[in-house]
């Protein structure tokens, strides 16, 4: 009879577990459960963001009283038309009016004329507003009697006439900085530290020359200022390339789960670029200003339309996140699965 003295036996469950674990099936079976949830989640997002865009309140600047007959007839009808509020906001001139638009803080402009009204729109300061006040404007006018004069004072460029071109550049600096960090983690995985960082400035600033130089000089669809759109796209593309980074940093493998949740599925969705954040939903319309892509499109929406209204804030937001992308990183920079040990030093001669 045999002996079965040194046959270990069928293993146990945890035994198989543990096994299964240390096997390449593992992380390929939480790969495809991401990858499928991820699916999901990326078209819901957009489509909960973009589908059907409905106002909350538009802020509109109003020249002399809003309580002018035709005037508050108008906005009434506007508001049960749009059944979302206009957020009227008195200004003495149409210069100021009009000053209060170039600053991105009211999306049109209603004043009395004779029995009735004038509405300008901005398609500039978003697509989607214009064109919803626009037709929403000559219908209420039919319906109340009021005679309404519709004026576009801040035209989309002829290249980009539904407004996406500056999100889809935004876009592309975003996914192309986080893709660009991936590489470099799988193809140049002994970077040091100053290495990689260097690394991605360099790839950011020649990225963004592409992106602008092929969208102006190239297809000339937009006319960009082009140095500060440039440097916009470089900080965006060097700002999504750190995020990666720093989650690399922090959760090693698995850092492209928060990096595209944080940059796609909520950033891009919420940057207002395709969608106007008075048609966003109210939770979006909030943070989106605070992420990386929603400053990368604030920003380049006032640089190429609005000249001379440049604000702070968005350069803020993206200077934040890459400080503090790049301080997390250089902190914990030996939990990095990257670099490489220092070269030993020759030995001494005998």
């Amino acid at each position: 009879m045999p002996d079965h003295r040194g046959d270990p036996g069928p293993r146990t469950g945890a035994e198989k577990w543990s096994a299964f674990k240390r096997s390449p099936f593992f992380p390929a079976g939480v790969l495809v459960l991401i990858l499928a949830a991820a699916a999901g989640l990326f078209a819901g997002s957009y489509t909960y963001a973009m589908a059907n865009p409905a106002p909350r309140h538009i802020p509109t600047a109003v020249v002399g009283s809003p309580a002018a007959p035709q005037v508050r007839a108008f906005a009434e009808g506007m508001e049960k038309a749009l059944n979302a509020a206009l957020r009227l906001t008195g200004y003495p001139s149409n210069g100021a009016a009009r000053a209060a638009v170039d600053e991105q803080r009211e999306f049109a402009i209603l004043r009395a004329h004779g029995r009735g009204v004038e509405l300008d729109v901005s398609a500039a300061s978003g697509a989607t507003v214009a064109q919803l006040l626009a037709e929403s404007g000559a219908a209420v006018g039919r319906a109340t009697g009021v005679d309404v004069r519709l004026r576009d004072i801040i035209p989309l460029q002829k290249g980009d006439p539904r407004g996406l071109a500056l999100f889809y550049i935004s876009l592309a600096a975003v996914i192309i900085g986080f893709v660009g960090a991936i590489q470099l983690s799988v193809h140049a995985r002994a970077l040091n530290p100053a290495e990689r960082i260097a690394f991605t400035i360099v790839y950011a600033l020649l990225g963004a020359f592409a992106i602008a130089a092929v969208v102006d000089w190239w297809l000339g669809a937009l006319r960009l200022p082009f140095f500060e759109s440039w440097l916009i796209l470089a900080l965006t593309m060097f700002t999504s390339g750190m995020v990666f980074t720093m989650f690399n940093t922090l959760i090693g493998r698995w850092a492209m789960i928060p990096t595209w949740g944080l940059m796609v599925l909520l950033g891009n969705p919420s940057s207002g670029g395709a969608v106007s954040w008075p048609l966003l939903p109210s939770v979006l319309g909030h943070i989106g200003r605070w992420l990386p892509p929603g400053a990368s499109v604030n920003a380049q929406h006032t640089a190429v339309y609005f000249g001379g209204h440049q604000h702070a804030f968005p350069f803020l937001v993206l200077a934040a996140w890459s400080v503090l992308s790049c301080t997390v990183f250089w902190v914990w920079r030996h939990r990095h699965p990257g670099g490489r040990e220092s070269e030993a030093a020759p030995a001494a001669d005998g």
